[in-house]
Formats: structure tokens, sequence, C-alpha cells
């Protein structure tokens, strides 16, 4: 089936920084979006792990309309009742003891970044302000983030090196080690990565770089922007250490929303004893229309029976991806990821394939080292789960197919 024309022409005022698929959409519902001449998606990407409870979500709409009808915005000046219900709901379920309200997931991480260096600077070691990141990782767009996952093709171009950030090589933990010293101030990490291709710490890695961390009067920071809030099957993905491997310091964003713009930095009291009035600062972060639709996203995303089914689901989905990958072992390579951040490598390029998938209908997102990605609604049914095998299967076709024409081509 060919890609739909349906959508609007670019606009030429629009900064061309996105390399955008032609299609547009004109609304959503659970795990399925609508063009505007009724085409529909199954959308296994959820606008990059965001929608995380689906599209059109009854609760995060109602909580929309009641608070839009109420007040938007006070800044941080005074109090916002919703934002404390929001940080207590946070803190509880987690490590952490504080949350500061963010925008986005790079303001969470710049929070976190500015946190850890805080937090020596108050023990007496300004020198300490070193935070070692690794290859592969993603931490956001704003100049700090990029120098800190140190990505080359995201660097290039914005000027000489920020100091103060040292990159490690993923799974390295000799490297890792070596690495740290009298001016580190933490160690920051997606233990299971997103962009990087879906590559994934183990417990026992988590829980030596916690150990690490101890020994050597580091901060441990966790980037779980994409792959907590449920995604892998647990609420973060660090409990899946079972208390070994707890952060410091965490940034949230993407599903903490549901679509709406919200982050948050949490943190254990310790690591932010440095955080005092004016150390910090948003005008827009925690504001009451998002903290309201953040409490019912929360509230939702931490029913237990929401975790049973992501874990059911990626189950299903991790043992016919793997039939895929021993079916077309000439277009799959590897399945990695955990819960419903799911990579597939492929041997076929990755945009080719996201396109043989939009000529399916479905939505998948790409990823580092030619890796595809699943980030469908955490919501997603056994029967979509199976839509979207036969989806990929019918994608697989079309790249084996094309591979060997391409091939018989060459040989020609």
């Amino acid at each position: 089936m060919a890609e739909t024309t349906s959508a609007p022409v670019p606009s030429d005022h629009i900064m061309g920084v996105y390399a955008r698929a032609p299609l547009a959409f004109e609304r959503g519902e659970g795990s399925r979006l609508f063009t505007a001449d009724g085409e529909a998606y199954l959308d296994c990407m959820a606008g990059i792990a965001v929608t995380a409870l689906g599209h059109n979500h009854p609760k995060l709409v109602q909580a929309v309309k009641d608070q839009a009808e109420k007040l938007w915005h006070t800044s941080n000046i005074f109090r916002i009742p919703h934002q404390e219900k929001l940080a207590k709901l946070l803190t509880d379920n987690t490590f952490a003891d504080v949350a500061f309200f963010t925008n986005s997931g790079a303001e969470a991480i710049e929070c976190a970044i500015k946190t850890a260096r805080k937090y020596h600077w108050a023990n007496g070691q300004p020198e300490r302000i070193d935070i070692i990141g690794f290859d592969g990782s993603f931490h956001g767009r704003t100049i700090a983030t990029i120098f800190a996952a140190g990505n080359p093709s995201y660097v290039e171009g914005f000027g000489p090196a920020l100091p103060g950030f040292v990159q490690a090589k993923f799974g390295d933990l000799e490297g890792l080690r070596a690495l740290v010293g009298p001016t580190t101030a933490a160690i920051l990490l997606e233990p299971v990565q997103g962009e990087g291709g879906a590559r994934s710490w183990t417990e026992a890695q988590l829980k030596e770089i916690r150990q690490l961390c101890d020994e050597t009067g580091t901060l441990l920071i966790y980037d779980e922007i994409q792959c907590g809030l449920g995604r892998t099957g647990r609420l973060f993905a660090y409990e899946w250490a079972d208390g070994a491997a707890d952060p410091d310091i965490m940034a949230v964003a993407k599903a903490l929303g549901g679509g709406f713009p919200v982050g948050a930095c949490l943190a254990t009291a310790e690591a932010a004893k440095g955080m005092g009035p004016g150390s910090h600062g948003s005008t827009y972060g925690g504001n009451p229309l998002a903290m309201a639709v953040g409490v019912a996203s929360v509230e939702e995303l931490i029913k237990p029976e929401l975790l049973a089914h992501v874990r059911e689901v990626a189950g299903y989905l991790n043992q016919q991806l793997s039939g895929l990958k021993d079916r077309y072992p000439d277009v799959v390579l590897d399945i990695r990821g955990k819960g419903l951040l799911i990579g597939v490598k492929l041997a076929t390029p990755n945009r080719e394939f996201m396109q043989h998938a939009r000529d399916n209908h479905l939505l998948i997102a790409g990823g580092g080292d030619n890796c595809v990605r699943l980030l469908p609604p955490l919501t997603l049914s056994l029967d979509e789960a199976r839509e979207a095998i036969g989806l990929l299967e019918k994608s697989c076709e079309a790249a084996q197919a094309k591979a060997a024409k391409e091939k018989a081509g060459a040989a020609a």
C-alpha cells in the first residue's frame, strides 16, 4: 500500500531541522492515529514514548478540560497545590525525596547536572564538576545536554566542547572506573538507551556502577526520560535491580504528561542539599495546567495492573520478533531493549524500513546503530500487538524483496 499523500506541503516558515515524513494526523484514539481523510495507522512509537496511555485518554482529556477552565499559570512565586500533589506521588513511588518540575526532559537533565555540581560545591569541593556520560546516549538538545551525550552529529557546528563533560564507552566498567577522579561530580546514564539503539545495562552492571559511586563520593544520575514511567514493565527501569542500584538524582519527562509538556528532576534530600532559594527556577515549569495532567497521568501509570499488562505484551512482542529474526535473517539482525522499549537492529537501512512500515500503516521510530524502535502505548492490546507483528512481517518481506532486487541489479 502506498503511503498517503494527504499531508500538507511543509511550511517554508518552519526552521528546517526535521526530516519529516509526508504525513499529518488529525486525531488519535488509543493506539491509532488518523489522517484528515480517515486513513488509520497503528501507532507503535507513541510520539517517541510520550503518549504512554494512548491518544485521547479520557482521564487526561478531562484533567485538561477541568483545569483549563480554572487556572493556567501563576508562576512559582506562589504555591501550586497540584505541584505538591504530583511531587508526593513521584517521591512516594521512587527513591526520591524532592522534585523540581520542568517543561521537558532536557530541562530536567539540566537541573540534574546543576544539582550534582551544587552538591559538591556545598560540600566544599567546587572542583568536582565533571559529568561522565556514555557513547550512544541521548539527553536532549540544549548545549549542555548535547555535550553530556557527546554524539558527534549533534555537537558538530555548535562551538568548542563545554568543559566538565567526559565520555565513557557503554558497557566498559573498567574504563569507567579509570575515568572517575577528584574532579568527578556524577555519572549520567540511561538504564536503557533509547536513541542509542535500545541498549540496556544489566542489573549487575548498574549495581557495580552504584558501588563505584558510593566508593568515590560520586553522584549517580539516571535519565529515565524514555525508559521510565512503566515503559519497561516496572514504574522505573532502575527498579529491576531491586534497590541495589538506586540513583541519587533522576530525570523524567515524556510519559509524565502523556503528551502535555511536563518534566521533572527527582533527587534525594542529600543530593539536593545545595539547591536553595534562587539556585534554579523556571517560568512555566510546574504550572497548574501541566501539573493537573501530570497527576492524572501518574495515577494511571502506577497501577499494578497496567505494569503487569506491559510485561505481558512485551513478552509476546519479543517472542514474535525473535521469530521474525529467524525467518528474515537478511533483514533482522538482533532484538534489544527492555519491556516496551524494543530495538530491532537491521541489515537494511533503518530509514527505508520505516518507510516500508508506513506503507503498511504502521508507525515505528528510528534509532542509533541502524535500529528501529517499537515504543507503543503501554495500553497496546494483545490483538494490536499481533497486528503490529503482522505489519512488521509485511515490512520485512518488502525490505527483503528490495534488497534482492538491488543485489540482482548490481550483479547484472
